[in-house]
């Protein structure tokens, strides 16, 4: 059993996390992709983040009738700050040691992963799956293999365009009264709409 998983504070989730984990699922064989809504992010403490009940809300209206896609509250439901490495042992222990995680992650956050918590034992719990980011480039991995030791043999390169949409700029977007339909899905869009989020 082969499994994706997609975390993220997904503030809003947008058309782009839909696409990146689809071109997961398709080039890699993954039976599912796991969306992992973020708790308390350990790198993401500038900024008040949109309670997790409206996050999770999203999530599932944004996967909604896709039976290869499927969410999990771990995070949210975790007291304290979430980190990834401890996510994807609870989840390893969850699916049982047949089951191979594949997380999926931007190229951004590949160069920040020398800062994140047991950054070796994350590349050995799972594959590390990432996606193109605009205006980032691929970093030396033989220099960061050095400090993560089995990072070369645990990652794979998605073959794809860099994802155009940010969540960032969907808050702004919203905030400033402009559409964002085509962004996110459907649902989402009414969602937001509807509980005035962003405003």
């Amino acid at each position: 059993m082969d499994i994706g998983v997609l975390g993220g504070t997904f503030d809003s989730i947008h058309m782009g996390h839909l696409k990146i984990a689809e071109e997961a699922r398709r080039q890699l064989g993954l039976d599912w992709v796991l969306f992992v809504p973020a708790g308390r992010p350990a790198l993401k403490t500038d900024r008040i983040i949109t309670p997790a009940h409206h996050r999770i809300q999203m999530v599932r209206l944004a996967i909604a009738g896709k039976h290869y896609f499927e969410l999990s509250a771990l995070e949210v439901d975790r007291p304290g700050v979430s980190y990834t490495v401890d996510t994807l042992a609870s989840l390893q222990k969850q699916f049982g040691a047949e089951a191979k995680l594949f997380f999926i992650a931007g190229m951004d956050s590949l160069l920040e992963l020398p800062e994140w918590r047991e950054a070796v034992r994350l590349v050995n719990i799972c594959r590390l799956v990432v996606f193109p980011r605009a205006g980032y480039k691929k970093p030396d991995l033989k220099a960061m293999e050095a400090s993560i030791i089995g990072l070369a043999k645990s990652m794979a390169l998605l073959d794809m365009e860099p994802v155009d949409i940010s969540s960032t700029d969907i808050r702004r977007r919203v905030a400033q009264g402009m559409s964002i339909h085509g962004l996110v899905p459907a649902a989402v869009e009414r969602y937001i709409k509807a509980h005035r989020l962003y405003r």
